[in-house]
């Protein structure tokens, strides 16, 4: 992999050494260290940090930034690296900042259905700490990502089609902001009509005006019963238009995801996904008691069968459902797995459920137009769906096809009345859609808010704005 490097490092001797007092060997500036977070999954160049730091606290937090903005280093939270937009590219340098260990779970309360962690908790382990109190935490990116990571980024997943993204389902925040502050945003109650709502504020901010510390959750009951269902249709459009008309009727699915051929071809191979052929497929999921589990499965079936469906294959069983839903998660390297040493340029457009044929069909005939290879999968109960554009990452002119793909893609959306980022983030891939998606003034607004709480412009450089 390729390796963009700066000419004069950010993060000089004297900072490195105070950096040094506060964390001892928990700074490092290790080749190795520095590559691994010079870059998250996605496709842009990657950038190697000065250093990398790996703070264990709030204190230490606050301590590291107050040094970064006294030394005027630039400061890129890291999390697990999965990130899709550039992210946790340190495209000036300086100091990549690692939250990987705080990762305790510091309060639940099952009276409340609530929980109070660090940044570095991811949802696995979250959900295995949970499941003895009858509880679980529902937003699922799909990746092995955590908490912090997806408060910065706004995350979604499959269930938000019920639960929520994460912005529905965080209660506060505890946030260390540019020269070192530390403040405490939102609490523990459900509903609040005091100040400005700053934990939304900073929920999808991506690193840019503070760092998150802690956070507290909102957390769900553990369905009674769960079911998972597939259903394959003859033609894309049957597909997408069964997912809206089972939003419209008002069926409170839990999960409904579409797979197109090609993904799902991809799937079969790579996850020996047995009894299934490479056609549009729905993967669905129901959550209730025994009867209301039936009762919606029942009802989407019916919908199914009107528009093309190809029988309804049920899985009541936690294993059987774990395999279908792993074959989902692990789409990517899926997709991937079609063309070896490729990369994915991912699109993340998201649309009102009315609209959603016409965007996503519109991107499958963009696609078989451009010759490129891109497998198209989605979280299509909110109208999101993405596409894994395959390029070979040493190929410039290829890789500039393909970005003129997402760019088709993404601008149909916008037309459409959607976004140019359902759950991904601006980062580096989104940010030339922000003004057309927001408006000029809207866009001036969020750079002031940035100037005001990041005035030399420390916190993830060259994300959500170009400068």
């Amino acid at each position: 992999m390729n390796v963009q490097t700066r000419p004069a490092p950010a993060a000089g001797e004297p900072f490195l050494a105070a950096a040094r007092d506060i964390l001892g060997e928990r700074l490092s500036t290790a080749a190795a260290v520095r590559e691994q977070h010079s870059h998250g999954e996605d496709a842009t160049t990657p950038v190697l940090p000065d250093a990398v730091a790996f703070p264990a606290s709030t204190e230490e937090v606050s301590q590291l930034l107050a040094l970064c903005h006294r030394f005027d280093v630039p400061v890129t939270p890291f999390g697990a690296g999965t990130s899709l937009e550039g992210h946790v590219t340190p495209v000036r340098g300086g100091l990549s900042l690692d939250l990987s260990r705080m990762d305790r779970v510091l309060e639940v309360s099952q009276e409340d259905m609530d929980c109070l962690i660090e940044p570095g908790v991811t949802r696995h382990a979250l959900n295995d700490h949970l499941r003895a109190d009858g509880l679980f935490f529902p937003v699922d990116p799909g990746s092995h990502c955590t908490i912090g990571g997806m408060c910065a980024t706004r995350a979604s997943g499959t269930n938000a089609v019920r639960y929520g993204t994460i912005r529905e389902n965080v209660l506060g925040l505890e946030v260390v902001l540019a020269d070192g502050r530390v403040i405490h945003t939102g609490g523990r109650v459900r509903k609040s009509a005091s100040g400005y709502d700053l934990t939304r504020l900073i929920i999808g901010s991506e690193g840019t005006l503070g760092v998150i510390t802690k956070i507290r959750l909102r957390l769900h009951g553990i369905p009674e019963a769960t079911s998972a269902a597939v259903c394959q249709f003859e033609t894309l459009r049957g597909a997408v238009e069964s997912v809206i008309a089972v939003m419209q009727a008002g069926i409170p699915v839990a999960r409904i995801e579409l797979l197109d051929e090609v993904q799902m071809g991809a799937c079969i191979r790579y996850s020996k996904l047995e009894g299934f052929e490479p056609r549009p497929t729905l993967f669905l999921e129901f959550h209730g008691s025994p009867a209301g589990v039936q009762e919606q499965a029942e009802a989407v079936e019916e919908i199914a069968t009107v528009g093309g469906g190809m029988g309804f294959t049920w899985a009541a069983d936690a294993e059987t459902r774990n395999r279908l839903w792993k074959a989902r998660h692990d789409a990517y390297w899926a997709a991937t797995s079609l063309r070896p040493g490729s990369r994915g340029v991912t699109t993340d457009v998201c649309v009102p459920i009315s609209r959603l044929a016409e965007a996503l069909l519109g991107a499958k005939e963009d696609i078989q137009a451009s010759g490129l290879t891109a497998p198209i999968v989605g979280h299509v109960g909110d109208g999101n769906f993405h596409c894994a554009i395959l390029t070979d990452p040493n190929d410039p002119a290829e890789i500039e096809r393909v970005w003129a793909l997402d760019r088709k893609i993404v601008a149909r959306g916008l037309a459409l009345g959607g976004t140019c980022s359902g759950e991904h983030g601006v980062g580096l891939g989104k940010r030339e859609f922000l003004e057309q998606e927001h408006g000029a003034e809207a866009l001036a607004v969020m750079r002031s808010i940035k100037t005001a709480l990041d005035p030399k412009g420390l916190m993830n450089p060259g994300k959500m704005f170009r400068n």
